[in-house]
């Protein structure tokens, strides 16, 4: 029982600009997305990294830096920008 080399299949050529071309329905979202989501994640750290700290070194006095702009407002606002770039990154509707 021989094969013909006609009756074997062959996958098809693909050419330089078929590879650089990656199917679209293989991934759920565009580059664009993954660029988006991915700096909204870095936006998340950046912001939990700005909220953290301001501890008292004596548990018997008070720390005024636990109220800093930095901890009560620019951190709370980097956080909800990283969350509302991750949920765009999401929505958006790739290319």
């Amino acid at each position: 029982m021989s094969k013909n080399l006609s009756d074997k299949k062959t996958a098809p050529v693909k050419t330089a600009a078929a590879k650089d071309k990656i199917d679209d329905a293989a991934f759920a979202f565009g580059r664009e997305n993954y660029i988006l989501l991915f700096i909204s994640i870095g936006l998340l750290f950046v912001g939990y990294v700005l909220m953290a700290g301001g501890k008292a070194e004596n548990p018997n006095v008070f720390n005024e830096e636990v109220f800093s702009f930095r901890r009560i407002t620019l951190a709370p606002l980097v956080v909800m920008l990283g969350y509302a770039l991750g949920i765009y990154a999401i929505v958006k509707k790739a290319d």
